[in-house]
């Protein structure tokens, strides 16, 4: 019997080829919006850790418990010989090393007097290193609006507008005056190599941008960082992975007497991110689940009338003398195979498409320059959830609406069949 409902399925278009096209269409529709959904809110987390917490961060206890003032005197010391340790442990991740800065920018006029000065606030990051993919992390080129990335230690990038205020141009020197991590005064020369633009109010208003190796002797830091940071390969975050990892390391390195023993968080554990990676995960169920329950309704109003424009046959084949409930159960099976035939073909073309959106839509002309704090381009991710989640509409809907329409078989009498059949 399964053997001549498939045959039916292929041979009888005016039955089959419709629905399926229907049911094809809704779950290609499905497909692509999860993968869609998924992929620009998880670029939102993304872009979180590139920026400021990595999949996992290293920091001392004492510098975590007062993190939001960023105290450099209270940074790890002796970090060449843990980035080796991390190296060596943890070999499929990248370990990058960070130091939050900030003090009085000086600009001086051409006698060497003080013209304009301003508050600023930045991060030295490896910009110089071959191996480095810092400055791609953070989308550095594409936010540059003048001059260009650091090419030796004693250049630094300000934010455009802040190069305004104190009215430099690239070429020109400011003076960065600030304390060590021993708490002496620093004063340290820097040649402005380009302006950025964050994308974020508060650091378009003082951001700054150098190598670590200047701003380590600026602040005194050598063998010292403020912040180590980790990805996993791909820069994909596994909250799983990334928990299991901090715990393995704590365990070795953690003192929990010692303020200044390293202490290993996951992106989950740091800040409000837990808040946040719940929020995002609520969102996409929510969207998801909307667009989900509105082509459930769809698809099941297909079933329907699927059903109740063939109530002419189910007629006459109950006036031949089949059995109500065997007309009803081939209703039932046809409604399975469209269903399973229209959700295979509709996750196929909805991943299809999906694939094509994995390189992303640039928007970054939309968002003048503001690359670095914001995702210039938007795309569309493929997870496991993909590949059965069409089927949820695409065949409990349509079986459902068949099952419904069905339902009439059982009112039908068989009087009123043949003043049917006779009209």
């Amino acid at each position: 019997m399964l053997r001549f409902y498939i045959k039916g399925l292929f041979r009888d278009r005016s039955r089959s080829l419709m629905p399926v096209i229907v049911v094809a269409i809704g779950v290609t529709l499905v497909v692509l919006m999860q993968c869609w959904v998924t992929g620009v809110l998880g670029d939102m987390i993304v872009f979180n850790a590139r920026f400021a917490t990595g999949h996992v961060k290293v920091m001392s206890q004492a510098y975590n418990e007062n993190i939001s003032q960023q105290p450099n005197d209270l940074a790890l010391i002796g970090t060449g010989e843990l980035m080796e340790n991390l190296s060596t442990e943890f070999p499929h991740m990248e370990w990058i090393e960070r130091i939050q800065f900030g003090g009085l920018v000086d600009a001086p006029d051409e006698n060497g007097e003080t013209r304009a000065q301003g508050p600023g606030g930045g991060m030295a990051i490896d910009l110089l290193s071959e191996s480095s993919r810092e400055a791609e992390r953070l989308n550095l080129e594409k936010s540059i609006i003048r001059g260009r990335l650091p090419e030796v230690p004693e250049e630094i990038l300000l934010s455009d507008e802040f190069a305004t205020k104190l009215e430099v141009e690239p070429g020109d020197q400011v003076t960065l005056i600030s304390t060590t991590m021993y708490g002496a005064m620093s004063i340290t020369n820097f040649t402005v190599c380009g302006t950025v633009k964050f994308g974020a109010t508060a650091l378009d208003r003082g951001g700054m941008v150098a190598d670590i190796s200047s701003i380590r002797m600026a602040l005194d830091m050598q063998d010292a960082t403020g912040e180590i940071l980790g990805y996993l390969p791909d820069e994909e975050y596994d909250d799983l992975q990334a928990a299991a990892i901090a715990s393995s390391f704590n365990e070795e390195y953690h003192d929990p007497g010692n303020e200044f023993s390293p202490v290993m968080l996951s992106l989950r554990e740091q800040g409000t991110m837990t808040m946040y990676l719940d929020m995002v995960e609520y969102f996409r169920s929510i969207i998801i689940g909307i667009f989900m329950a509105a082509m459930s309704i769809v698809l099941w109003n297909s079933g329907l009338l699927g059903g109740l424009r063939r109530y002419g046959e189910m007629g006459l084949r109950i006036a031949m003398g089949e059995e109500k409930n065997h007309i009803y159960r081939s209703l039932i099976t046809e409604s399975i195979f469209i269903g399973i035939a229209g959700s295979v073909v509709g996750t196929a073309v909805g991943l299809f498409f999906a694939s094509l959106l994995t390189k992303g839509i640039d928007i970054g002309d939309m968002m003048q320059n503001s690359n670095m704090m914001m995702q210039g381009v938007m795309k569309a991710k493929i997870t496991n959830d993909a590949y059965y989640i069409g089927f949820i509409p695409g065949l409990m809907a349509t079986v459902l609406g068949t099952a419904l329409a069905g339902i009439g078989i059982y009112k039908r009498k068989t009087a009123q069949l043949f003043k049917e059949l006779q009209a």
